[in-house]
């Protein structure tokens, strides 16, 4: 349960921070980098008390990042594009909750242990999080950036003239 809930706290606040700044490439790398991290660790020797802080870890990681990736396709891709994006997203997706657990499963025997099966997996978590930051900044943030900035320029130039003609 522990695990669970430190993930739910993450997620809210990972994504109200991503909505607050209209940043979303970081938001998704970083918590998706900790959870890599996380299992990448658990090949180490565990003890009950250091798996519970690392699946705590990897909860916060893996649910944090959801948030900030799903905002993703609709900055980069309009209409049928953004469909077809998410779509493809979600294929992806699907086929990784087929193949992963054969693939732990694979891992776990040849290191002959779940624990490095576990630490194995981070793998592609880490390339996930170095293939985000890939992604080039949107141009749809710096518009709502730039709109919002715009719109409070000209809130202080009505508010400093109605104060010149009082």
């Amino acid at each position: 349960m522990i695990p669970h809930l430190v993930g739910i706290l993450a997620m809210v606040l990972v994504s109200r921070s991503s909505d607050r700044l209209l940043e979303r490439r970081y938001h998704a790398a970083i918590p998706i980098l900790v959870g890599g991290v996380a299992l990448l660790l658990m090949g180490t020797p565990p003890s009950p008390l250091f798996l519970v802080a690392l699946l705590s870890l990897l909860a916060a990681g893996v649910y944090s990042f959801v948030g900030p990736f799903w905002a993703l396709p609709g900055e980069f891709l309009t209409g049928f594009s953004a469909a077809a994006g998410i779509a493809l997203i979600n294929s992806v997706a699907n086929l990784g909750g087929f193949v992963g657990p054969y693939a732990i499963g694979l891992m776990s025997g040849w290191t002959g242990g779940i624990y490095r099966g576990l630490a194995l997996a981070g793998i592609p978590l880490l390339l996930s999080a170095a293939l985000l930051l890939l992604l080039p900044r949107s141009a749809q943030a710096d518009k709502l950036v730039g709109s919002r900035s715009h719109t409070l320029s000209n809130r202080a130039r009505v508010a400093s003239s109605a104060g010149r003609l009082a």
